[in-house]
């Protein structure tokens, strides 16, 4: 453990349990094509794929934000879908349309899965850590990531993304024990995964739960927070001071109070979330993160920066995070950035 990060970093210090005013703040997918300089990268490396598992690129992109805005964290460059590619899971993106990936529907699909993850495909990932870490102010933190096991087995089950994610649903319900041994190689993996982030350099780990929000109580349970309490006490395991953030898109406040229990360190809240309900009911147990809306930022002027004052006050004296409800898009325009740094560290 790096002491002296843990002391100066504004970020960690909330993890931690300090809260701060102003807070820290970092974007999710704040390394992206929104960026000219992203733009030339992604050029240069000819497709995604190669962008992520090329570690001199994909460590600059990662640091790329952190230059031009002074986020208090980076966070690495890579997708949540490198954990089945590792596996053996055929996978290209295509301009335009996402992912595709080669399906895995039945008891041989999870079968074939390697017993380990690809060298080849995470290696390079752990590389690009190490060198982002070298790199970075000694201030600002550095965050490791992958997909929850239940996002990531619905983009397997279907080869790609859908609306409501229902394959992977019906599959859950059609063949239980099938959909639970694809659950638990992937909880392996991700820990295994996360392990070499952290090993790498990485003070914090971020797990990306995109499709929480499209399952019941129960199933809820069974394929996001027992999964997510299975990886957290796996890697703590052998990361003891490692902390974690879950960021269950869509989910209940009660589903999110069940995600407080797994031994993580912050919840990070999409959009549509009752700040001040989610306050009441975590912020004592957990970090709150988030919970600017993208579009707010694409439109900018008073939709931006009265919105900025609300999540403040609504989190002021609390131990918060100032992020984005969801990734930051394509078409937002680098002048709305500024104005959200300037805003969120603007003295109250």
């Amino acid at each position: 453990m790096n002491r002296a990060l843990e002391t100066r970093s504004p970020f960690l210090r909330v993890l931690d349990g300090t809260p701060l005013d102003p807070p820290p703040l970092w974007m999710m997918r704040q390394a992206g094509r929104y960026l000219p300089e992203y733009r030339a990268v992604r050029a240069e490396a000819g497709d995604f794929l190669t962008l992520c598992y090329t570690p001199k690129l994909a460590a600059e992109v990662t640091l790329q934000p952190i230059r031009r805005y002074g986020f208090d964290a980076a966070i690495i460059f890579s997708d949540i879908l490198v954990v089945p590619h590792a596996l053996g899971v055929g996978l290209t993106f295509e301009a335009g349309e996402g992912p595709r990936l080669t399906p895995v529907t039945d008891r041989e699909g999870v079968a074939a899965l390697k017993d380990h993850l690809d060298r080849d495909k995470v290696d390079p990932v752990y590389e690009a850590i190490a060198m982002v870490r070298a790199t970075l102010p000694a201030e600002v933190a550095l965050i490791g990531f992958c997909g929850a096991p239940w996002t990531v087995a619905t983009y397997m089950v279907a080869g790609q993304g859908t609306d409501d994610q229902a394959p992977a649903r019906m599959l859950a319900l059609r063949d239980e024990a099938l959909f639970q041994s694809l659950i638990d190689r992937l909880v392996e993996a991700s820990i295994v995964h996360l392990s070499g982030q952290v090993a790498a350099g990485a003070d914090v780990v971020q797990i990306f739960d995109t499709w929480a929000g499209v399952l019941d109580p129960v199933s809820f349970e069974r394929w996001c927070a027992e999964p997510l309490r299975r990886i957290v006490a796996g890697l703590k395991a052998m990361h003891p001071h490692v902390r974690v953030i879950a960021f269950p898109k869509g989910a209940t406040l009660e589903a999110l109070e069940r995600l407080a229990d797994t031994g993580i360190h912050a919840i990070g809240l999409d959009w549509a979330a009752d700040r001040l309900a989610a306050r009441r009911r975590l912020s004592g147990r957990v970090a709150l993160q988030g919970n600017l809306d993208p579009l707010r930022l694409i439109v900018g002027g008073p939709a931006l920066e009265e919105e900025v004052a609300r999540i403040r006050e609504d989190f002021s004296g609390a131990r918060h995070i100032f992020n984005l409800g969801h990734g930051i898009r394509p078409e937002t325009p680098l002048a709305h950035v500024e104005k959200l740094v300037e805003a969120v560290r603007r003295a109250r």
